[in-house]
């Protein structure tokens, strides 16, 4: 019986955004293909240092470590690159012991093609156009930003969220970009008890929620995964973001409505393996302490 995805939380990933391949983007970018690929060639057996999104594949495979009798996360290499100059990727992998078997290696083509194919629920990458088909075609997807530091090899899966334009659409963005603040305001004030519609990043977490609510553990223990919302809403705005979660059936462990105070310091404490944000203003900030993707906008 052929192996179904249909089921299981998929995670694309391109080899960029899962190792540390800067050395060898530059040397594409400035000396051509012919020159990267002989680099890779001769550097086959050469292990890779882990990249941006390194932290959040590894923490989100232990999941399938918990429950042996049925897997829960799958991991998918979606590279630009070709099968022969992919042989140190794989390598890299086997040498963390990193529990990925699948990929898309698309020589240079687009990728966003494969995402249905391969039923990915999140969309890794650094390199733009990428995610911004992934996010065209209603993927969940984002640009990953470097981090300068590694990043502390938790037991619980931590991941945090911005609301608008990420968990929530951009409606209220555009409110507020048209408008300002008083605007804003006045528009959730009369909203208060309407839900917002459902952005790019909802489904996502709506599944992340079902593995909490569904996890079984035979120890007893917590579910080792926990979500944080990190907005710079405030009161008034805040009832709306409430009944919004409520209405979904969503339960998110820890909320933290900013009104707009740098997120850096609650991102410094919360820990996460992953920051979505949809403002580049505010990933720039998040970076320098924990990994950080920026969502973009649908074209």
């Amino acid at each position: 019986m052929p192996f179904s995805l249909d089921k299981l939380l998929v995670i694309g990933i391109s080899s960029r955004a899962l190792f540390d391949l800067e050395i060898e983007e530059n040397i594409f970018q400035n000396q051509g293909l012919a020159a990267y690929r002989q680099h890779q060639l001769d550097h086959e057996n050469a292990v890779l240092k882990p990249g941006a999104g390194f932290s959040l594949v590894k923490a989100l495979l232990k999941l399938n470590q918990l429950t042996p009798e049925a897997r829960l996360v799958e991991v998918v290499i979606m590279s630009r690159n070709s099968s022969e100059t992919s042989l140190r990727i794989f390598n890299s992998i086997a040498h963390y012991a990193l529990d990925i078997s699948r990929a898309a290696l698309v020589g240079g083509a687009s990728l966003s093609p494969y995402l249905q194919a391969f039923n990915v629920s999140l969309f890794l990458s650094l390199h733009e156009d990428d995610v911004q088909a992934a996010i065209n075609a209603g993927v969940a997807a984002a640009l990953l930003y470097q981090l300068s530091e590694g990043v502390a090899d938790l037991d619980q899966i931590r991941i945090a969220f911005d609301g608008d334009a990420v968990i929530f659409s951009d409606e209220a963005e555009r409110i507020y970009q048209a408008g300002g603040i008083e605007a804003f305001e006045l528009h959730e004030r009369a909203n208060a008890k309407k839900p917002l519609p459902e952005g790019p990043f909802a489904r996502l977490l709506v599944a992340l929620s079902y593995l909490q609510n569904n996890f079984k553990d035979p120890d007893g223990r917590a579910f080792p995964l926990r979500t944080a919302l990190v907005t710079a809403r405030s009161s008034p705005a805040h009832e709306r973001v409430i009944r919004t979660l409520r209405a979904w059936n969503i339960a998110i462990d820890e909320t933290f409505f900013m009104g707009g105070v740098n997120k850096a310091a609650v991102l410094a404490a919360f820990k996460p393996h992953m920051f979505f944000d949809d403002q580049h203003g505010h990933c720039i900030s998040a970076s320098s302490v924990v990994p950080t993707g920026r969502v973009p906008y649908k074209q």
